[in-house]
């Protein structure tokens, strides 16, 4: 995953986005390391919080773009 990249490219800290999940700075940590796995629901909070798709964060797309928003 590159969410460590992502987030030391906007110069955020593990505990500025672990208050964001609402989870502890070393739990957030475990994530990036891949120590624990990342739940869906926080994959795609992460996504929206770093403007950009669950598909860059994960690595299967090197597009950092978001997808378009869904019209109703």
């Amino acid at each position: 995953m590159r969410l460590r990249d992502i987030r030391e490219d906007r110069d955020i800290s593990q505990k500025t986005v672990a208050e964001f999940l609402h989870v502890k700075q070393n739990t957030y940590s475990q994530y990036e390391t891949g120590h624990r796995q990342l739940p869906i629901e926080f994959l795609i909070r992460l996504a929206v919080y770093f403007d950009t798709s669950t598909d860059y964060i994960l690595e299967l797309t090197d597009d950092p773009k978001p997808y378009p928003k869904k019209s109703r």
